[in-house]
């Protein structure tokens, strides 16, 4: 019993000892914990005031830098702002000179029409003094016709009407006289300006080509070394002289002229292949038919070989390619046919020489101009072997060809047969007209040439008021002498452009022809 109350009382000390030892540890961690906690609530009270400070030191930092940002971007804006005001400024500026100048500018319009009405009041004041002169000279005129009128019916016994038709006759003629006055001002300052500058052209055209002329007739001439190879010409019973004419289709005159033979022909190429043929007979001594015909075959075949080579030679010399065969061999005929005795192989070069020197000054294709000039007779070549004219047939031949629209217009247009449609026909005509009538170019048959003179002479003498008529310079040039009471200075302006008219339609001429009108007065006294 009393070891078990002795383990009690054991127990129950270590319990009440347990017991004030946990008490005694809960109080001294109480304790602790409350003096830790306070220790913390201390630091933290610290570390709060601390950051409070941070805080309120890192707002006053802020505050001052964006105080700071926000002067200098006021600053910034100022200056951006004082830049804007300053171009608004200048802005401003310009537009107020633009504005001045304007209103320079019509200040001054203003004081030209100011100018101008001033100018226009004393025109108006002037015209008003001429109207009053008017008025008076038109009471002066009705005055004087109504004098004429009873001087009409008093002397020459006119009814009112027949002197009315008098006097409006009178006024007719002034008014076609100052209509003749303002037409010559017309034409003398075109002409000033005109004809100086065709007249350079065409000055420069002609001094530009150098070609020399030489006649060619008809007939040729065949020197025979002696007499008595006419005989041998002839043959037994003519047979020779029959074979050469029926092979060559050339007359041949034998006569009396000592050591010559003529070939007669129009024919040049004929005549042509004839005159070798005789001279190759003749230097050979063997002549009868089967030789004559072997001869003229091997002329013929010569003379073709040399139109071929006269055609290359023609283009060659004008200096344009591209040239069919056929138009090359046409060309070349063209050196046996003549127009009044100009060889129109060396026509038809002049013609494309000045074309192209004329193309070359105002602008032109001078290849085409030459062209057209080179190709404008062509139908001359054939015109004795088929119907129809040479400029017609020249157009065929340039469209079988395809010959440029341009080129067949001045083919077709040359002798003003139809309008022309471009600068080239009219080079064309112009240069043709140049070649055809410069000096010694051609010569026409005597008859021709007295019958023109005789017609030039008779249409200026026709005329009322002429005095006499001279057709000078191989008729290019007629000057008409007029009586000086019996037509004026003015009918004498008229006189010339229809006498003019007239001859373009009754009288056929190459080139032109200067119509010259001569109104003079003249006084003589003789001194003893």
């Amino acid at each position: 019993m009393d070891i078990f109350f002795t383990m009690n009382v054991k127990f129950t000390t270590l319990l009440i000892g347990m017991f004030v030892a946990l008490l005694g540890g809960y109080l001294i961690g109480y304790f602790l914990r409350k003096i830790f906690t306070e220790y913390q609530i201390k630091d933290a009270e610290e570390l709060t005031k601390k950051i409070v400070r941070d805080a309120d030191n890192e707002a006053r930092n802020r505050l001052k830098t964006a105080d700071i940002e926000a002067k200098e971007k006021q600053i910034a804006a100022k200056s951006q702002w004082d830049k804007e005001i300053k171009g608004k400024r200048d802005d401003i500026r310009e537009q107020e000179l633009k504005v001045q100048k304007m209103e320079d500018g019509f200040r001054r319009q203003v004081e030209s029409v100011r100018d101008q009405e001033r100018s226009i009041d004393k025109e108006l004041k002037a015209l008003a003094g001429r109207e009053e002169v008017l008025k008076g000279d038109q009471e002066k005129y009705n005055f004087l016709i109504k004098e004429e009128i009873e001087k009409l019916e008093i002397i020459g016994s006119f009814t009112a009407n027949q002197a009315k038709e008098e006097i409006k006759m009178k006024v007719l003629d002034e008014a076609r006289m100052d209509a003749a006055k303002e037409a010559r001002k017309i034409e003398e300052k075109a002409k000033a300006q005109a004809e100086d500058e065709a007249r350079r052209l065409v000055t420069m055209a002609i001094q530009r080509i150098c070609s020399d002329h030489v006649a060619e007739t008809t007939v040729s001439v065949v020197e025979l070394p002696n007499d008595e190879i006419k005989g041998r010409i002839i043959g037994r019973e003519g047979r020779n002289i029959r074979a050469l004419e029926q092979c060559t289709g050339i007359d041949l005159i034998i006569d009396d002229t000592p050591g010559a033979v003529v070939l007669s022909g129009f024919d040049a190429i004929r005549r042509e292949v004839a005159r070798r043929a005789l001279e190759k007979l003749t230097q050979d001594g063997r002549i009868h038919p089967g030789r004559i015909e072997d001869v003229v075959n091997k002329c013929k075949k010569e003379i073709t070989q040399q139109i071929k080579e006269a055609g290359e030679q023609a283009i060659l010399s004008v200096g344009i390619d591209n040239v069919p065969p056929d138009m090359v061999r046409l060309l070349g005929r063209l050196k046996y046919r003549t127009s009044y005795t100009q060889n129109v192989l060396e026509h038809v070069q002049e013609v494309a020489w000045i074309c192209g020197h004329i193309a070359a000054e105002i602008g032109l294709d001078v290849q085409m101009a030459k062209r057209a000039g080179l190709f404008h007779d062509i139908g001359k070549a054939i015109d004795h072997q088929t119907d129809g004219t040479h400029t017609q047939l020249g157009v065929e031949v340039a469209k079988r060809y395809n010959e440029h629209k341009y080129i067949v217009n001045a083919i077709a247009a040359h002798h003003e047969d139809v309008e022309c449609e471009s600068l080239y026909a009219v080079l064309v005509t112009a240069g043709d007209t140049i070649s055809a009538s410069r000096p010694g170019a051609r010569r026409e048959m005597l008859e021709t040439y007295v019958k023109r003179m005789t017609k030039l002479e008779e249409i200026g003498d026709s005329y009322k008021g002429v005095e006499k008529t001279y057709a000078i310079q191989a008729g290019r040039e007629i000057r008409i002498m007029v009586m000086p009471d019996g037509i004026s200075d003015e009918e004498s302006h008229m006189l010339a452009r229809d006498i003019a008219k007239r001859i373009e339609k009754e009288v056929t001429y190459p080139g032109e022809i200067k119509i010259t009108v001569v109104r003079e007065r003249r006084f003589t006294e003789i001194a003893h």
